[in-house]
C-alpha cells in the first residue's frame, strides 16, 4: 500500500526535504540545514511543521458533547466552545492509552478531535464522527518568535491564546487556529483546506518562519518530556504510569471508558513510572535499551536522543516509582554501557 502524502508534499520536495515514512504517510524528516539547525531555530525564533499526518475527526450534532464526554478521560465541562483540551482514550479492560488526543471545540455542537496518525480509524470506531483528514492540512508554527512572525501576515491568528480556538485569515486564507503544539514552545496550529495549504505555507516562509521536519519535532518534544504514542503511551501503559494523572477527571458524571481499571491501579499503586535520564557526552540513548542498577535491569528506555540545547544525551524511561531523582544508573546500549542519572523533567523549562 502506497503511503499517503500531505497537501504540501510538492512544497517539501521543492525545498529539498528528506522524506521518510511515518504512520502510513510520507513526511519530511528535515530540510537542507538538518535537524539540529531546525531544532535550534524553534528554540530561538520560529519554525513551521507540516503535521497533516495527524488525524482530524469531525464530531457534530446534538449528542456530540455527550459522546466525547463518555469516551475520554478529561472533562469537557472544564472548557467551553472556542477552547482546546488534551485528553486520553483508554482501553476498557486495562486502562492503557489507546490514543492521546487534542480536542478543538469549534462551536456549540462541533468538535474536531485530533488523533495520532495511525489511530484515526480506531478513534472513529470509538466516538463516531467523520474522518476529514484528507480535506485539510495542519501547519504548526512554533517558537518564541512564532506569534510575532505570524502577526506580520495574520495578526488575528497570532492573537489566539494558549489552548484557545478561533477562525482567522492567514495570508488571506481562512484557517481554524488553535493555541496548541508539541515542542515545549509557544505557538499555534493552523488547519487550512488542502487546496489552499500552499498559500499559507508560502506566506509563513515569506514571513521568516523556518521549515522544520519530524526529526526536530521529535527532539523538541523529548527535551520538553512530552509523550509520544507508541513510546511513552500505548498498549500496557496507563496515564498514571506516564505521570499524566492530571488528564483524568475521576469524578465526572458518567465516568469514562477504562475508569474502573484505572481506579484499581490507583488504589494498588503503579508498578512503574516515567522518569527522565541524562547521560554525559554526545552519545544518545535509544528506545528499548535496558536501565540497570548494579547488574539488575530495573526498566527500559522509551525515547532517547541527543539534546541540541543541553549538548548531551537525554532519555525517558519507565522505572520503579521509588527510584529517586539523583540515582545513578546505567543504560545498556547494546554492549556499550552509558552511565546515567535520574533527573526531574522537563529537561528544558517550558514557557
Amino acid at each position: 500500500m502506497n503511503p499517503r502524502t500531505s497537501p504540501l508534499d510538492a512544497a517539501h520536495r521543492a525545498l529539498g526535504a528528506k522524506m521518510v515514512p511515518f504512520g502510513g504517510w510520507d513526511m519530511p524528516l528535515s530540510y537542507g540545514e538538518g535537524t539540529l539547525a531546525e531544532h535550534r531555530a524553534c528554540r530561538s525564533d520560529a519554525v513551521a511543521f507540516d503535521v497533516s499526518h495527524l488525524g482530524t475527526v469531525r464530531v457534530q450534532g446534538r449528542d456530540s458533547f455527550a459522546r466525547l464526554q463518555a469516551a475520554f478521560t478529561n472533562d469537557l465541562t472544564k472548557i467551553t466552545p472556542g477552547r482546546a483540551q488534551y485528553t486520553h482514550l483508554l482501553n476498557e479492560a486495562d486502562a492503557s492509552v489507546l490514543d492521546d488526543i487534542i480536542v478543538w471545540w469549534i462551536a456549540e455542537d462541533i468538535f474536531d478531535v485530533m488523533p495520532n496518525a495511525s489511530n484515526t480509524h480506531d478513534v472513529v470506531g470509538a466516538i463516531g464522527g467523520n474522518d476529514v483528514t484528507a480535506s485539510r492540512a495542519i501547519i504548526a508554527v512554533q517558537g518564541p518568535g512564532a506569534r510575532s512572525r505570524l502577526a506580520t501576515i495574520a495578526p488575528e491568528a497570532a492573537a489566539i491564546g494558549r489552548f484557545r480556538v478561533g477562525t482567522a485569515p492567514v495570508a488571506g486564507v481562512t484557517c481554524v487556529v488553535a493555541g496548541t503544539g508539541y515542542t515545549g514552545e509557544d505557538g499555534v496550529e493552523l488547519a487550512v483546506t488542502a487546496a489552499e495549504a500552499h498559500i499559507v505555507w508560502d506566506g509563513l516562509l515569506a514571513a521568516g518562519v523556518v521549515p522544520a521536519g519530524l526529526g526536530a519535532r521529535d527532539t523538541l518534544r523529548l527535551e520538553a518530556a512530552l509523550p509520544l504514542h507508541g513510546h511513552e503511551l500505548g498498549s500496557g501503559i496507563t496515564p498514571l504510569q506516564a505521570g499524566l494523572a492530571w488528564v483524568v477527571a475521576w469524578d465526572k458524571e458518567g465516568g469514562f471508558s477504562g475508569r474502573d481499571a484505572l481506579l484499581a491501579e490507583r488504589e494498588r499503586g503503579v508498578a512503574r513510572h516515567l522518569r527522565g535520564l541524562t547521560v554525559e557526552g554526545r552519545r544518545p540513548p535509544r528506545a528499548d535499551q535496558s536501565v540497570l542498577v548494579g547488574e539488575a535491569s530495573v526498566g527500559v528506555v522509551t525515547s532517547g536522543n541527543f539534546s541540541p540545547m543541553l549538548g548531551h544525551g537525554i532519555a525517558l524511561a519507565f522505572l520503579p516509582p521509588d527510584l529517586a531523582v539523583g540515582t545513578e544508573v546505567v543504560i545498556d546500549g547494546r554492549g556499550a554501557q552509558m552511565p546515567a542519572r535520574v533527573v526531574a523533567t522537563p529537561f528544558i523549562p517550558r514557557p
